[in-house]
C-alpha cells in the first residue's frame, strides 16, 4: 500500500486515544519547536500536522496567529473545538491550500516522518514560508527511542512478523542528524542544523500499551488487528521488556530520542 494511503486509512477514529496517550510524549518537544522559530506575538505561524493541538495551544499562548492543519478530520475537529482563535483546516502535505509566503514560521511536530515524499513536503513548506521566516521540524531517532521501538521489539520476541501490508516510513533514510539537516538544505533553507534531544517518558505501562495501540496508525495496524491470542503473546513480551525500565509507583521511564531540525528561508 502507498504510504500516504496507509496513513489516511489508519488514522481515522484514533484522535481521542492519541490525545490521551501518545500526544503526551510528543508534547515534550513543543516549546523547543516554538523557541526555534522565535514564535511570539503576531507571528503568523503554521502548525502542520497539528494532531490534537498541543503546538497550537502553546503558540496561541505566546500570542501567535496560528493556522493549524492536519490530514485527519477527527484531529481537525478536536483542535477547532478546543481553540476558537486558531484557523484550523483539513489539509495534507505536500499540497497546502495557502498562497506563497503566507507565514512567518512553520512548525511540524513528528509530521515529516508521516509523509510519502519528504522532499516534496519540504518544498511545499518552503513555498508557504516568507523570506527570512523560520522552520522547525521533529522526527524520531533510532536507535534510542525505546518508547516507540519496544512495540516492534515485543512483536519480534513473540515471533510475530510485521504485516506485509504495513509500509515502512519513507523518512527512515533521513532520521539521522546530517540527513535531516540535508533535507532542509536541499529544499533551499539556509543555516539548517539538527539537534538531538533525549529524555525519558514516565508512564503507566498499561496506559502506554493501550494509548499507542489504539492511538497511533502504525502500531495500531501492526498489533491492534491481530487475533486476541497473538496480541496477548506480544503483550507478555512488552511487559517483560518495559519491566527493565521500572521507575517506581507502578510506572516505567522509557528512553526517548528525537531530532529537531531548523533553518531559515
Amino acid at each position: 500500500m502507498d504510504f500516504d494511503a496507509f496513513e489516511r486509512e489508519n488514522w481515522p477514529g484514533r484522535a481521542e486515544a492519541y490525545g490521551d496517550g501518545y500526544a503526551r510524549l510528543t508534547a515534550f518537544l513543543v516549546e523547543s519547536l516554538l523557541g526555534s522559530v522565535q514564535a511570539g506575538p503576531r507571528t503568523r505561524l503554521l502548525d502542520v500536522g497539528c494532531g490534537t493541538g498541543d503546538v497550537t495551544a502553546a503558540a496561541l499562548a505566546r500570542g501567535a496567529q496560528v493556522t493549524a492543519v492536519d490530514a485527519d478530520l477527527d484531529m481537525v475537529e478536536v483542535v477547532a473545538r478546543r481553540h476558537a482563535h486558531a484557523h484550523v483546516r483539513l489539509a495534507a502535505l505536500p499540497s497546502l491550500p495557502f498562497p506563497d509566503e503566507a507565514f512567518d514560521a512553520v512548525v511540524g511536530n513528528f509530521v515529516v516522518n508521516n509523509v510519502s515524499d519528504p522532499a516534496a513536503a519540504l518544498a511545499e513548506l518552503y513555498r508557504v514560508l516568507r523570506p527570512g521566516g523560520r522552520i522547525a521540524l521533529t522526527c524520531w531517532r533510532y536507535p534510542g527511542a525505546v518508547v516507540n521501538s519496544v512495540f516492534a521489539d515485543a512483536m519480534a520476541a513473540a515471533g510475530v512478523e510485521r504485516p506485509a501490508d504495513v509500509p515502512e516510513s519513507p523518512f527512515r533514510e533521513y532520521a539521522e542528524p546530517r540527513a535531516f539537516a540535508g533535507l532542509l538544505k536541499g529544499a533551499g533553507f539556509i543555516g539548517a542544523a539538527t539537534d538531538t534531544v533525549r529524555w525519558t517518558h514516565e508512564v503507566d505501562p498499561d496506559a502506554w500499551w493501550e494509548g499507542v495501540v489504539a492511538g497511533t496508525a502504525l502500531t495500531g495496524a501492526m498489533i491492534g488487528r491481530l487475533p486476541a491470542d497473538v496480541v496477548a503473546r506480544i503483550r507478555r513480551e512488552y511487559d517483560r521488556l518495559v519491566a527493565a525500565y521500572a521507575a517506581g509507583n507502578g510506572k516505567v521511564a522509557l528512553p526517548a530520542c528525537a531530532l529537531l531540525a531548523h533553518g531559515t528561508r
